[in-house]
This record gives structure tokens, sequence and C-alpha cells, in this order.
């Protein structure tokens, strides 16, 4: 065979069949904020969610954004997983739900990753859920509370708790976009319709400005013919809002957690920390992050 009869490179595909867009790296902004609030939501526990929120910050930090982690869940994983302990934590979010003085400024900590900032919480943050439901517009409680750091950040990233009670509710009613961790498997199929139903009804009735950013196919195994089903069915069922990038599962996750580092700097050139990269650059390209 000639130089001339060789065959085309097939073009790369994503786990959908879909050709793969080249995300090219975010440009350097020249000035910061105002933030992309972005909730990521699931009331499956075990998804994702927060290993996507630590990392996808990280990614974005590594491009230039200055990112805010809102952690929360009162079981305060994300506030870990940045290397906090939340039991020695003397304020959290769940101060600036509850007390009207308080300032945003005074209860944000700096993480050891750059540009990436953390408002932590802690199992204070249980109590919230009962407490706000005598407040006068409690689903806006969130809102209220980041719109003074909302200028100084160019995405926020709030970590909910696996539930659609009234935390994930003043969430998504602060939130601009959502990110649905989705692990590809059957069973967390089921809940994703229910989801999209509660983003659809906070839309109508709290948030018009809300919009679903994407759904993200997590714990991804290739080699398996459930992970491809699982993908070809969310992409049947909801499209283009089915991202491109897919997070693999792999034990680096686990291990950089107990490391209470992102992947990105834990292993940077395992497969796992260029999804994340990708994920950020595909963020970005879709308008749906700074």
């Amino acid at each position: 065979m000639t130089s001339q009869d060789k065959v085309p490179a097939t073009p790369p595909t994503d786990p959908a069949g879909r050709p793969l867009p080249q995300f090219a790296d975010p440009a350097p902004l020249a000035a910061h904020g105002p933030a992309r609030v972005i909730a990521l939501c699931n009331q499956k526990g075990g998804v994702g969610k927060t290993t996507t929120t630590i990392n996808l910050a990280a990614a974005l930090a590594g491009y230039g954004r200055r990112v805010l982690v809102v952690d929360f869940d009162p079981q305060g994983a994300a506030s870990v997983g940045l290397g906090f302990s939340p039991h020695e934590l003397d304020r959290t979010v769940y101060n600036l739900l509850m007390e009207r003085n308080a300032v945003i400024g005074d209860v944000i900590r700096p993480t050891g990753v750059e540009n990436v900032d953390l408002l932590p919480a802690n199992i204070d943050l249980s109590a919230a859920e009962v407490q706000l439901v005598g407040e006068v517009a409690r689903e806006s409680i969130l809102s209220r509370v980041l719109r003074p750091a909302e200028d100084l950040y160019d995405v926020i990233l709030v970590d909910c708790q696996p539930s659609l009670g009234l935390l994930t509710v003043n969430a998504l009613t602060a939130a601009h976009g959502v990110l649905i961790p989705l692990e590809c498997e059957f069973f967390a199929l089921r809940g994703v319709a229910l989801l999209i139903e509660t983003v659809e009804k906070v839309r109508d009735r709290l948030n018009p400005r809300l919009e679903v950013d994407g759904i993200l196919a997590t714990m991804y195994d290739p080699r398996t013919l459930h992970s491809r089903e699982v993908i070809a069915r969310v992409h049947e069922a909801f499209g283009d809002q089915l991202l491109h990038t897919v997070i693999g599962r792999t034990v680096k996750f686990p291990d950089s957690s107990v490391a209470a580092e992102p992947i990105t700097t834990y292993a940077p050139n395992h497969p796992g920390a260029l999804a994340y990269l990708q994920l950020a650059r595909e963020l970005v390209a879709r308008g749906d992050a700074a």
C-alpha cells in the first residue's frame, strides 16, 4: 500500500459515539468575576459529586480561574477533601445561613490549591434544614449569602447533599447552572428524571435563569457492556445535555481524597486528572464556566 492509499485516521469519538471535539485551553482572563454559580446535584449518594467538585475546581483554577467551593453537605466531605477537619471549624456556611450579621469573608478559607477557596461545612448544617422552614424566603437564603462573594470569583461550585430537600433547593435557587454527576449504573438513571423535574420547578417558581449545564457520566468502565449501555440510554434520553467528557472508575480518586489533594496535583498525568482538565475545558467552551 502506497502512502497515497492510506486509510484516513478515524476521528475520535466519545463513549456515546459522537465526534469528540478538541477543547482548546481557555484563554486567560483580564479580570475576575462576576462568578457563574454551578450546583452539583444528584439525590443519589456515591455518584462522584464531591470528587467532581474538588477536581473540577482544581482544573479550572489551573486555567487561571478563581474558584470558590461551597461545601453544602452536612457530611463535610468537600471540606475534608480540601484538607480541613470539619469538627475543628468554628465558623461554617451554617453560621452564614442562620446569623444575619455573619460576614462571608470571615468564613471563607484559602486551600492548599492556588486560586481555590472553600466555604466549609460540618454536621451543624444538618440543623439548618429544620431551622430554615420558618424563615421568610427560605429558598433564597444561600443566594443572599453568596452575593457579596460573586464579584471575587469566576466560578462558584456548590457541592450539594444527596437529597432534594430545602438545602438543595437553596443551592438551585442560588445557581446559574446545574451539573449532574451520574454514575454509569442503571439504578442511578432512575433518579435523573426526578432531579430534572425538580430543576424545572425551581426554574419556574424561584430562579428563571437556572439551566442544566450538563450530565457528567462518572465511574465509567469501558470494559463493561453495562457502562456502555448506560451511556447510550442517557444520550437517548437527554441528548446533548450529556457531556462529551466521561470520568472513568479508578482507585486514584479515593487515594487522592485520603491525601486531601485534587487528582490534578496528586497524579497530574493520570487519565482521571486529564479527564477533569478536559471537563473544565468543555464547560468553558460551552459557556458554562468563565
